[in-house]
């Protein structure tokens, strides 16, 4: 099993004991504003089952953040497989994706999980292309994506929201 550590941070793959504190971080309106909305449980339990079933299929995926002192769950970071129909640039490839709950943003948490998650995919699976999917609105998480080498490609539609598609690599 993939654990990666940070002097902050715990990263591990995702289990099914995390379902009710993810629910719990993304029931906040705050923290899920950029990404859609609060989801309901049968749409966290899909989220959970898409990233954790990324990890057999490909051999990566997104991981279950937790602060190394205490171990509270505060969010999930990580590179998944995706295909969201949205064309070659980025559909059937990695996509990175990062949900903090809100009182745990603005202290570099963020940046700390996502450097650390995609070094070791460069590592384990060689430096390839991954995309990035943000809300156009989304400022600190579009800073957040630069400052790790994403580049905007365009700017789309997924389902009604508009979205930025990045790339890095």
């Amino acid at each position: 099993m993939t654990r990666l550590t940070t002097a902050r941070l715990v990263l591990d793959v995702p289990a099914a004991a995390d379902l009710p504190g993810l629910m719990e971080i993304v029931s906040d309106p705050e923290t899920t504003r950029h990404l859609g909305g609060v989801q309901s449980p049968p749409e966290q339990f899909t989220r959970l089952l898409r990233n954790a079933g990324s990890w057999p299929l490909y051999g990566y995926g997104g991981f279950a953040v937790r602060l190394r002192d205490g171990g509270e769950l505060i969010g999930q970071v990580g590179v998944f497989h995706a295909w969201r129909g949205l064309g070659p640039d980025a559909d059937n490839m990695p996509e990175a994706g990062w949900i903090l709950g809100q009182r745990h943003t603005g202290r570099g948490l963020a940046r700390e999980a996502a450097q650390v998650v995609l070094e070791w995919f460069d590592a384990a699976h060689g430096p390839r292309p991954i995309v990035a999917l943000i809300d156009p609105d989304n400022l600190p998480s579009l800073a957040l994506a630069a400052r790790l080498g994403f580049v905007p490609v365009r700017e789309t539609l997924l389902g009604e929201a508009p979205v930025r598609v990045l790339r890095r690599g």
